[in-house]
């Protein structure tokens, strides 16, 4: 598949959150946090990783603090350091007060940054993407920096994206760099395990 069929793609998903109205927004943050808490309960793990969902992204604004309020005392939750090099570093979540605007809209916590190797000691990485396919391969914005990440995240742990209704497809545009998926979460469907065994 060429990055064109993966250009269009995304502009057609990116069209259609956009067209999501606020109640909508709203209510599927409700059920995608829902989904997730009952998730980070159930395993527990000692580090995870998340993000900050900006505009029309599922899971709402306030997911780190639901994902954070939900693990077992002296777990960490870190979050994406956008680097120059487009690659991530990672720094623990301290709370909303802590976080600062960054590129391609994302909001970042500043201090203290941990590397990019620190996501490889996660065991539940939440991952955005626009859509995903039944193998688990992911389409995200383009940049290629969570197949960066992914690249460096143990087989034994759960790779994890919150979707929107409609976004879980056939099939996808791939190339030899994209990284699988675990699973995915979705308002309507909830959690949902995926083939992600195919070769990288």
């Amino acid at each position: 598949m060429t990055p064109g069929a993966k250009r269009d793609t995304r502009v057609a998903l990116l069209a259609r959150r956009r067209a999501l109205t606020p109640a909508e927004l709203a209510d599927a943050a409700g059920r995608v946090q829902a989904e997730l808490v009952a998730l980070v309960r159930r395993l527990r793990p000692r580090r995870m990783t998340a993000y900050v969902p900006v505009a029309s992204e599922p899971g709402g604004p306030d997911l780190p603090a639901v994902l954070d309020a939900a693990l077992p005392t002296g777990a960490e939750l870190l979050l994406p350091v956008l680097r120059d090099d487009l690659d991530l570093d990672w720094a623990p979540w301290t709370g909303p007060d802590a976080l600062v605007a960054a590129g391609r809209g994302m909001r970042e916590p500043t201090w203290p940054r941990l590397g990019v190797t620190a996501v490889a000691e996660a065991e539940l990485v939440v991952v955005p993407a626009l859509a995903v396919d039944r193998r688990g391969v992911r389409l995200g914005r383009g940049g290629g920096s969570y197949d960066r990440a992914l690249a460096r995240v143990p087989a034994t742990a759960l790779t994890v994206v919150p979707l929107h209704d409609g976004e879980l497809v056939g099939e996808l545009p791939a190339e030899p760099h994209d990284r699988p998926v675990r699973a995915v979460v979705t308002p309507g469907d909830g959690l949902r395990t995926l083939d992600a065994a195919r070769p990288a």
